[in-house]
């Protein structure tokens, strides 16, 4: 196919952009800055800007673009970075596919959301037919998955990808801590009841191109693992992997000082089951937490 992907220099876009290529695809990266070779074309999501013709040329769109969720301490404005990156980026794309003649729009938009849709689910397991919950993130993903609106209402196969905690050493939940692991400092977060719903980096390229090909699955896709764990069993079995001891807890209050207004979604309990996945009889890699943790350290 040939594949329009927005977001391609982040933590998932440049993996997904080379496990497209290695599958023959041809790819166009958006870019906001001048473009670097024939395979890029520029765009300005904030000012609402991207040339129809561009999109007219694929058969598939993916958007990854939004500011990283774990990559500052949150306060005000980096809360409305992380909205209006999101809204801005899958407005713009999806009113320029609604904007275009039936015969010249893609067949399918995949776009990035969040299992944050839910909120805290506490130990209730939600599939996708869940409605949004309470907080900050859940409220960012509602009007986020609006966006996509005028691509699904102009007839085009919209898929939401509600994304868990890809599992890969350089980055996501697991970079940040390795070093506090190996240094024997790490332990649960809080009180560490709060369910974590992790995929491998491998089902989440996978699950990904499997949806690309899937005409009969369209709205939202809880991409995670099909067996969610607590805080405290992430942090036992990361500690066992890495043959380090985890028994210093950190604190809610010490997250507050160090994540800021990220400190809350840190403790929030979200037990995500991959409803849609499961019932397309999606093939997992790694069907449990040791096995997404061993091949998340050591496969480069």
């Amino acid at each position: 196919m040939r594949i329009l992907l927005a977001g391609a220099s982040g933590f998932l876009g440049t993996r997904l952009a080379d496990a497209l290529v290695r599958d023959g695809h041809e790819l166009t990266r958006l870019v906001r800055r001048a473009p670097g070779g024939p395979q890029e074309r520029r765009w300005d999501p904030a000012a609402g800007q991207l040339d129809p013709a561009v999109v007219a040329e694929a058969d598939a769109v993916v958007n990854l673009a939004g500011a990283g969720v774990g990559d500052k301490r949150w306060n005000d404005d980096y809360r409305r970075l992380i909205r209006t990156t999101r809204v801005d980026s899958t407005t713009t794309l999806a009113t320029t596919v609604a904007g275009l003649p039936a015969a010249d729009r893609p067949r399918v938009l995949l776009n990035s959301s969040a299992v944050g849709w839910y909120g805290n689910t506490g130990d209730r397991a939600v599939e996708e037919d869940a409605p949004a919950g309470e907080g900050f993130l859940a409220d960012v993903c509602r009007v986020w998955e609006a966006a996509t609106r005028p691509a699904e209402d102009a007839g085009v196969r919209v898929v939401r990808l509600r994304t868990g905690l890809p599992l890969h050493r350089e980055g996501g939940l697991l970079k940040p801590q390795l070093l506090p692991f190996k240094l024997g400092v790490a332990g649960r977060l809080g009180s560490g009841r709060q369910w974590l719903p992790w995929i491998s980096m491998a089902d989440w390229l996978d699950a990904t191109r499997f949806l690309l090909d899937r005409d009969d699955i369209a709205g939202p896709v809880n991409v995670v693992g099909p067996n969610p764990v607590t805080n405290a069993e992430f942090t036992r079995e990361l500690a066992r992997q890495l043959h380090r001891p985890a028994v210093i807890p950190i604190p809610g209050l010490a997250l507050k000082v160090v994540l800021g207004g990220f400190a809350h979604e840190a403790l929030t309990s979200t037990r995500v089951l991959p409803g849609v996945l499961t019932r397309a009889a999606y093939p997992y890699h790694h069907q449990t937490l040791p096995q997404a943790l061993q091949a998340a350290l050591t496969t480069p």
